[in-house]
């Protein structure tokens, strides 16, 4: 799921409801908004520890840091946006 939007003047940009929607967003919701590899990418902040689980693959007895899982979640959100554009595209074709 996906769609396109525009960010205004001021910086904002509207969720699509279909994609509000999927993700049970509501008005309030915080987000964790960061820069990864040339994309923007909005983690909600609402979300359950264990909404997450599975999405961090370590081998046992490895930990990571906070930043590292922040960035290794950002990751995984990033390259899920990707599978959707790619998706996306090919229905317009």
């Amino acid at each position: 799921m996906g769609a396109f939007t525009t960010m205004t003047s001021k910086g904002q940009i509207t969720i699509p409801s279909e994609v509000r929607d999927a993700l049970k967003l509501e008005p309030g919701t915080r987000f964790y908004v960061a820069a990864r590899n040339g994309q923007v990418v909005a983690i909600p902040k609402n979300k359950n520890l264990m909404d997450l689980a599975g999405i961090v693959k370590l081998p046992p007895g490895l930990s990571l840091s906070l930043e590292d899982m922040e960035e290794s979640v950002a990751d995984a959100a990033a390259e899920d946006d990707n599978r959707i554009l790619r998706e996306t595209a090919e229905r317009l074709k």
